[in-house]
């Protein structure tokens, strides 16, 4: 397992993900402050660029240069926001889940012993 690599991998999926919410908060703002730039932005946004943060952005730069800065700048602030918080709650959301799951499928193995009758404790091969 290269770790560096999934480290690399990681960190681009979840910048493309902030660069997707900072283009919804902006987007937000502009349906208040300018319907119809929220309009083109939303518009702009749903042909898939954005599942590429970074390619995205080097398009709306070409198209809307006020508009790219705004949203890197929302990018930036979201970063930092939860770059504070993100490590420990994606630990601590990993380690509940997989408890979860394992608990849900010892459960689950447990009833299916239970709810076969032919099965008995001697026939036990582990």
């Amino acid at each position: 397992m290269d770790i560096k690599k999934v480290a690399k991998d990681t960190a681009k999926v979840l910048t493309s993900y902030l660069t997707y919410q900072a283009v919804r908060t902006v987007t937000g703002q502009l349906r208040e402050a300018n319907p119809p730039l929220a309009i083109w932005l939303s518009g702009f946004s749903s042909t898939g660029k954005i599942q590429d943060g970074e390619a995205y952005l080097q398009e709306l730069l070409q198209e809307n240069k006020e508009l790219a800065f705004r949203v890197i700048t929302v990018r930036e602030y979201l970063a930092e926001e939860v770059a504070e918080y993100l490590l420990e709650m994606v630990r601590t959301g990993i380690q509940q889940a997989n408890m979860e799951h394992r608990r849900r499928y010892l459960g689950k193995i447990t009833q299916l012993e239970i709810a076969d009758p032919s099965f008995s404790p001697e026939q036990r091969t582990d």
